[in-house]
């Protein structure tokens, strides 16, 4: 039998063969994206149609910046014609990137949030992603409410900050606190639906909830 020490060594040698085989990994390198990630929004837009040139996002828990790389090409940031903008905030650092528009800090701090704001100046946001994750302890009594808080704050900000049919695209875990969650977005936006994208593996917990129009 083995001991926990050794089924960790044996779980982290199992998802490191996995990963370096993965189809999405590997394509992810070979078209120059910073993270398999971008598949799943990928996806999605392609299925919801979420960004047009000249619109105004907002990536929040950004890094390493795959999304950002999508979304930039999408919404024409930094092109002189139809030029939208891209404004992205992470805990870690992000290397720069053309047409986004950078904030390291700690979203969950109010004098944080007043930069993002401030950032913003006074625009409405056309779609608010967010990708942002606790550092996980594997246990889902304690990774599920503390995802579920991370995506309730970023719900918030959508709330206070999206045009009226702006849209608002976030990673959550099926676990505690999840339906409730979801009850919570379907009182405050006019449409709520939910995508699990090819590039999510299948184990995973994690989907996504896409909602329309702040109420």
């Amino acid at each position: 039998m083995l001991n926990p020490s050794q089924k960790r060594h044996k779980s982290n040698k199992d998802w490191l063969v996995e990963h370096v085989n993965d189809p999405y990994v590997l394509r992810a390198k070979s078209e120059g994206y910073r993270s398999r990630a971008v598949y799943k929004l990928i996806e999605v837009d392609n299925k919801d149609k979420l960004f047009r040139p000249g619109m105004v996002v907002v990536d929040l828990g950004s890094a390493p910046g795959s999304w950002c790389q999508a979304v930039v090409k999408r919404v024409n940031a930094g092109a002189a014609k139809n030029a939208g903008r891209v404004i992205a905030i992470d805990l870690l650092e992000m290397q720069g990137m053309a047409g986004v528009e950078f904030l390291q800090g700690d979203f969950s701090d109010d004098a944080v949030l007043a930069q993002l704001e401030s950032m913003l100046g006074g625009a409405k946001v056309d779609v608010v992603l967010s990708d942002m994750l606790p550092n996980m302890t594997g246990v889902s009594a304690i990774d599920g409410p503390r995802s579920i808080g991370l995506c309730e704050m970023a719900a918030e900000f959508a709330l206070a900050h999206l045009t009226p049919e702006g849209r608002f695209l976030t990673k959550a875990y099926q676990g505690p606190g999840y339906q409730e969650f979801f009850n919570q977005l379907k009182t405050q936006f006019k449409s709520v639906v939910t995508r699990k994208p090819d590039a999510s593996r299948d184990r995973s917990a994690e989907i996504f909830l896409l909602a329309t129009g702040p109420k």
